[in-house]
Parts: C-alpha cells; sequence; structure tokens
C-alpha cells in the first residue's frame, strides 16, 4: 500500500504506538440516525478521543452485527441511505478532522456497485480503507489490485477459530491493521472481552507487522484499558450505537458518544 490515506491510518496507528498506547477505533453506521446527524455523531466520537472511526455500510443482512447495529442498520435503510450518502459521511468526517475513516462493509453492495468505481470514489472522499468482514482472502485479489492503486488499506478479520496457517494467510493479504474479532459470535456490548482474544493477538502478531486490533464486546473504559494492554487498538462499536439509541434525541446522542469516546480514549491510556 503506497500513497493514499490508507498510509494516513498506518501513521496514525504508529502514533498511538510511539506514545505507548492503543489507537481508539469507533464504528457507527452511515445514515443513522439521518444521514447529516450520522455526520455529526462522528465528528462527536473524534472530538471525544477517537483516533479512527470505521464507518458501517448499512446492509440488510450483516451476519456480523448483533441486534444493536443491526436495528442501526434499520432505521438506516428505512431512511433510504445509499451508497453515495456513505460516500459523503467518509467525505465530511474526513474534511472535518484529518483523521482517519474506514468503510466497513459485506462484500455484497462492493460487487454490485463495482468495484474501481467503489474504491475510487472511496479514495477521493478521502477515505483510508476498507475493513471487509466476509471477503475470503483467496477471492479478494480484484479487490486487493483496486485498492493498491487508491492507496486504501485492506482490513481483514480474524477470529479465534483461525487456525496459525490460515492466519499467516490472511495476514499476509491484509494492510493498514489486522481486525481481531475477540470471541466467536455477533458484535455486542459485553460483561467480558475474555482471553480469547489475548491468544489470538499473540498468534496473529506472530505472522504479522500489522498492528492487531481487537473488537467485538468492549463498551466502557475498564474493558478498553484490558484491551489496550495487550492489543495495538481497540475497536468499539454497538456501545457507541446503543448511546445513540437510547438518547431522547439528536443533541443528547451526540454528547453521549462524545462521553464515550472520551472515557473510552481515556482507558486505552491506561487512566
Amino acid at each position: 500500500m503506497t500513497g493514499g490515506k490508507g498510509r494516513l491510518l498506518s501513521d496514525t496507528l504508529a502514533a498511538a504506538r510511539a506514545e505507548g498506547r492503543s489507537a481508539l477505533i469507533a464504528y457507527l453506521p452511515a445514515g443513522f440516525p439521518t444521514v447529516d446527524g450520522g455526520i455529526a455523531a462522528i465528528k462527536a466520537v473524534f472530538e471525544g478521543g477517537a483516533d479512527v472511526v470505521e464507518v458501517g455500510l448499512p446492509h440488510s443482512d450483516p451476519v456480523l452485527d448483533g441486534p444493536v447495529i443491526q436495528t442501526a442498520d434499520d432505521i438506516a435503510l428505512r431512511g433510504g441511505v445509499k451508497i453515495a450518502d456513505v460516500m459523503r459521511t467518509v467525505r465530511e468526517a474526513y474534511e472535518a478532522t484529518g483523521k482517519p475513516v474506514l468503510v466497513m462493509t459485506y462484500w455484497n453492495p462492493i460487487d454490485r456497485y463495482g468495484v474501481e468505481r467503489f474504491t475510487a470514489e472511496l479514495a477521493d472522499a478521502g477515505g483510508a480503507g476498507c475493513i471487509l468482514p466476509d471477503l475470503p482472502v483467496q477471492e479478494s485479489a480484484l479487490w486487493r489490485e483496486h485498492a493498491e492503486k487508491h492507496g486504501l488499506a485492506t482490513v481483514f478479520v480474524v477470529a479465534p477459530s483461525s487456525k496459525d496457517a490460515r492466519l499467516a494467510e490472511i495476514t499476509a493479504a491484509g494492510s493498514g491493521f489486522v481486525y481481531a474479532a475477540s470471541l466467536m459470535g455477533v458484535t455486542g456490548t459485553r460483561a467480558s472481552v475474555g482471553a480469547q482474544a489475548q491468544d489470538l493477538v499473540q498468534r496473529t502478531r506472530a505472522t504479522t507487522e500489522l498492528p492487531v486490533c481487537v473488537g467485538l464486546g468492549v463498551s466502557n473504559a475498564a474493558q478498553a484499558a484490558e484491551v489496550a494492554g495487550f492489543a495495538d487498538g481497540v475497536i468499539v462499536g454497538s456501545a457507541f450505537v446503543k448511546r445513540m439509541l437510547d438518547a431522547p434525541d439528536e443533541a443528547a446522542g451526540l454528547d453521549a458518544v462524545r462521553t464515550l469516546a472520551g472515557e473510552l480514549a481515556q482507558g486505552v491510556r491506561g487512566a
């Protein structure tokens, strides 16, 4: 990966490491609660202390996502969100903050939209890359060709069930960072992140120099601090979405996600 905003992602993660801490990576879906509201929420989590934001591309069958994110996706889809709105979200979030903004999406929408078109538009919008949870590495050559051309990172997901040889295959094909799913299952907040995550990070690091960032289950500062003790980045999604869902109005939702980002930012710093 050369040039493009994928380099910004790598530099941001390296800067966090140089500070002796993990990066805070937040997830929010585009179009939730509205397109404008979603953009405002992303700006709010950056203001609160997030280093990187993943913009979810809402999907009707989100196999990795639990009920909280499914609810937000449904709201966005019923609101008529389109890929153009996702690109606008990336553009406005990046232009307002200068910080790395990724898209997290299932493969089907990209396949239907066109790989060359999607990667070109994402790069033009200032996007840093994509997280592709359901694209098999062995079927990813076309995507990686176009992503590389536009300087976009390609982030693959590894799971506790991944064997060591499979981890090596996945990490060799990826760039930016490796998304380590802390446990088998779907996204959502949990009481404990579990020892599986630490073991997965150790096994993944044995195969790559890429940063390894942990997601699925982190919802508060204490959990963020725990994961930051062994991972290069802490990924939080459902907890942000739940704050938005539970808020009585949009302004309260923005305050809630900004506050949570601040608490988690202190957590990844061991505070």
